[in-house]
């Protein structure tokens, strides 16, 4: 039955477990193929930030813990909790840019896709996310590792202030001269923080003004001479330069073989304020000493940011269903890829990825300062298990569990926005240094003293 009476003060919809549409609602809250088994009592869909307050007080009435939602791209869906109130934000999706100075107040369910269209035709980018249908508000509350933080530092670190909702339904702001510490915790808190975030305050950058990249797909047999060139040739790049590689199954189109095989992928995307200045920086990788081994190659290619999501389209397609989970460490790549190897050769579906960045989260250390954001090793590893048909969910979701069983000796943490929580107790935890760890837990108790927001989601 629905709560009428807090429906008046509620514009946004309510939807109560037991509801005929509950399920269908339910289903779109995740934007994985593959639901959580997880169901919570009351979803309040929020038709402005006026309802969030009100949400809150709802909540608190009926005894509801409170998960928030901005565009439901957890791997693990760590906004669907049972047994509580999930606020959702999606319709959230107002961005307001100001040119003097460069700023803009988005709201939570605006995507990368969208934001940075409307940057560039002011002249202005920020480092969005890879996946263009991540929405703003849980990437930068995880954090944010996006197109050219290697220059511009995690995305996070360009919110100067934001707006929320506090566990007591109070509107605050936080900038770092009101409510700092809660600004410091939305820099990286990621699903376990204790507020609802109704808008982020953005620092915004020049748009460059050419993006190029340099792709060679290389047989994964290759994989130790490759990382080895790749290792070295990332050292000699300027920041503005972002190296990835790759391990997965060859594209269809790169070779009529059957299987397809493995390969290795090394890509480089240059940010410029030039063509002449991008192909500049380009110009390491155009030395790489196994092009002739090449499935497939292309040097200095003209792209954009709307290519570059088309891109992160075919590697990540919606539908799917997918398992992933993060790894930093301070390991040596080389060895640390050769057990990821491994694990590509034997993964129960061809879809499925080892994501490895080579450029470092920032290359200015000033720009991991003052976020509860953790960068925790050298390197950092994200395999993704990727398949279609829900009978082998339990064979893809093993397969990844026992990949990162493999090589959790080699490290030192997680990524607090890609963890896979539901896997042990600890993965919250260890995404986060011990002093920041402890000073999140601090500020929760200060704002969320009765916990009225989830915390992290654990097995």
């Amino acid at each position: 039955m629905r709560d009428r009476e807090p429906a008046r003060r509620i514009e946004g919809e309510l939807v109560q477990r037991g509801d005929a549409d509950y399920d269908a609602v339910l289903a779109g809250m995740v934007w994985n193929g593959r639901k959580p088994e997880r169901c919570p009592e009351l979803i309040v869909r929020a038709a402005s930030e006026r309802d969030v307050p009100g949400a809150i007080g709802l909540a608190r009435r009926r005894g509801l813990r409170i998960a928030v939602r901005a565009g439901g791209h957890s791997w693990c869906g760590s906004s669907v909790r049972s047994d509580g109130m999930l606020i959702d934000l999606s319709r959230l999706r107002r961005c307001d840019i100001r040119t003097a100075p460069a700023t803009a107040a988005v709201q939570p369910a605006v995507t990368g896709s969208e934001l940075a269209p409307e940057l560039a035709e002011r002249g202005f980018s920020f480092p969005t996310g890879h996946c263009g249908s991540v929405a703003v508000g849980g990437y930068l509350l995880g954090g944010g590792l996006g197109w050219n933080s290697g220059a511009l530092g995690p995305a996070c670190r360009s919110v100067h202030e934001i707006e929320a909702v506090t566990a007591d339904g109070e509107t605050v702001r936080c900038n770092k001269d009101e409510n700092p510490g809660l600004l410091w915790a939305a820099r990286g808190a990621g699903p376990g923080f204790f507020a609802v975030v109704t808008r982020f305050h953005l620092r915004l950058h020049r748009l460059p003004a050419a993006i190029m990249s340099t792709t060679f797909v290389l047989p994964l047999a290759d994989l130790h001479e490759v990382t080895n060139w790749a290792i070295e040739t990332a050292r000699g790049l300027q920041p503005t330069v972002e190296l990835t590689l790759v391990l997965a199954t060859a594209a269809p189109h790169m070779t009529r073989a059957r299987p397809r095989p493995k390969v290795i992928t090394v890509a480089a995307t240059a940010f410029a304020d030039s063509r002449e200045q991008a192909v500049q920086a380009l110009g390491p990788l155009r030395n790489c000493p196994f092009a002739d081994r090449s499935l497939f190659r292309e040097a200095d290619r003209p792209t954009s940011f709307n290519a570059l999501y088309k891109a992160s389209d075919d590697l990540w397609p919606a539908h799917h269903r997918y398992a992933a989970d993060t790894l930093w460490s301070d390991s040596d790549l080389g060895t640390l890829l050769s057990r990821f190897s491994d694990a590509v050769e034997r993964a129960p579906s061809d879809n499925s990825l080892v994501l490895v960045p080579v450029s470092p989260a920032s290359h200015n250390e000033e720009l991991l300062r003052d976020m509860a954001f953790s960068v925790l090793g050298s390197s950092y590893v994200v395999p993704y298990a990727i398949w279609d048909d829900a009978a082998d969910d339990d064979i893809n979701v093993r397969w990844l569990r026992e990949t990162m069983s493999a090589v959790e000796p080699l490290g030192t943490g997680h990524y607090i926005a890609e963890a896979d929580l539901g896997a042990v107790p600890s993965r919250a935890e260890r995404s986060y240094t011990a002093r920041d760890w402890r000073r999140l837990q601090e500020l929760r108790g200060r704002y969320d003293p009765e916990g009225v927001f989830h915390s992290y989601l654990t097995p």
